[in-house]
């Protein structure tokens, strides 16, 4: 059987370093799957749906993982039984941020179960994972036929020695006095988390727009990726809620 052909983008930073998103060769029977590639860091994310939701969920099940495999670092699991352990609080953390800006961009009534698992392959300590674990995550769903009103991405911007640095190496973090990190839309920044010292407003809005910029070429890529797959467009066709307008009217 021919192997099958992947689909790259390739993202360029304004740091000349590059994001390689390639989709069409792996997990193939998934609704959406992306490897992303940075340095020596590779990260594999893929997404599933249901057709239709549940009878009687009003809500969108909505479930992300982040797993840090031992031999992306070239490690085996010790103790007994050599597997996976639980998730650590890193893993969790990571999750966290990217559901936070992942949830609100599905349409409000779509409540099929949607699980997006996001695998760390290859670490590179140069190049932190949790900045392009949002992008994966958003970049499977680009490629798929999940509606969803992205795409989005999410960096991390620190300041070392006065200058301002888009994801930086854990080496970089320990010198950085301010550091956030950040997810948006192309229109809209929906999220920012951070850790600094005492700095003005004034810092902390340029820290977002140099973030926010990158965002947007990282959006863009992800697009030119969507356009390359035929079965990411049109999105699938789902059963939306059916809403007594009377009632809506009574209660406002």
């Amino acid at each position: 059987m021919k192997a099958p052909t992947p689909i790259t983008q390739t993202i360029q930073l304004p740091d000349g370093r590059t994001i390689t998103l390639e989709t069409g060769r792996m997990a193939r029977q998934a609704d959406g799957a992306v490897l992303v590639r940075s340095g020596g860091t590779a990260l594999g994310a893929t997404v599933v749906s249901n057709k239709e939701a549940r009878p009687g969920l009003d809500w969108l099940p909505l479930t992300v993982e982040y797993k840090e495999k031992f031999a992306s670092a070239g490690r085996v699991p010790g103790g007994f039984l050599k597997r996976e352990g639980r998730p650590n609080d890193r893993e969790i953390l990571v999750c966290r941020l990217v559901d936070r800006v992942l949830r609100p961009l599905f349409p409000k009534d779509y409540h099929a179960e949607v699980q997006v698992i996001i695998t760390l392959f290859s670490y590179d300590e140069d190049v932190a994972s949790d900045s392009l674990a949002g992008l994966a995550a958003s970049a499977d769903l680009a490629v798929s036929d999940i509606p969803f009103n992205g795409p989005m991405s999410e960096v991390n911007v620190a300041r070392i020695d006065g200058e301002f640095v888009i994801n930086p190496s854990y080496a970089q973090l320990e010198k950085a006095d301010m550091e956030i990190m950040m997810g948006a839309t192309a229109d809209s920044v929906t999220m920012v988390e951070g850790e600094m010292d005492e700095v003005s407003e004034k810092e902390m809005l340029e820290a977002i727009k140099i973030g926010h910029q990158v965002i947007k070429t990282q959006i863009e890529g992800q697009l030119a990726l969507a356009a390359m797959v035929p079965t990411s467009s049109p999105k699938r066709v789902y059963s939306h809620e059916v809403h007594d307008e009377d009632l809506r009217k009574a209660i406002k």
